[in-house]
């Protein structure tokens, strides 16, 4: 049996969370419990969703939980460009990891939705 363990775009969701406790390490302390806090939040939301949709009945449920994932995506994707602005961080790598986890997420949405 296949769990979220074995997805492709889990073990790199998780990878980016990494990157983005890195990243969000040497911001300010006075975003602390602003930027730093949301944007680690949105991180860990999107290994998160994956699995819980992965242990669902259902590929309608999994495909639901993807959507999610990618809402936390796109979200950390607006707050690594404000930080960038902010000058918190130089031009930000991360956002390849961004993109690639968003390509797969799609893929995968469009696998479950074709099952």
């Amino acid at each position: 049996m296949r769990t979220h363990l074995d997805l492709d775009v889990w073990k790199k969701s998780i990878q980016f969370v990494k990157k983005i406790y890195e990243i969000t390490s040497k911001f300010p302390d006075t975003e602390k419990y602003g930027l730093t806090n949301q944007m680690c939040r949105c991180a860990v939301s999107i290994p998160s969703n994956i699995a819980e949709g992965s242990a669902r009945n259902t590929n309608k449920e999994t495909v639901q939980f993807c959507y999610i994932a990618l809402g936390s995506l796109s979200e950390l994707e607006t707050q690594l460009l404000i930080a960038e602005r902010l000058g918190y961080c130089e031009k930000i790598d991360a956002l390849d990891n961004l993109v690639e986890i968003r390509r797969m997420l799609l893929g995968l949405i469009k696998y479950l939705k074709s099952k």
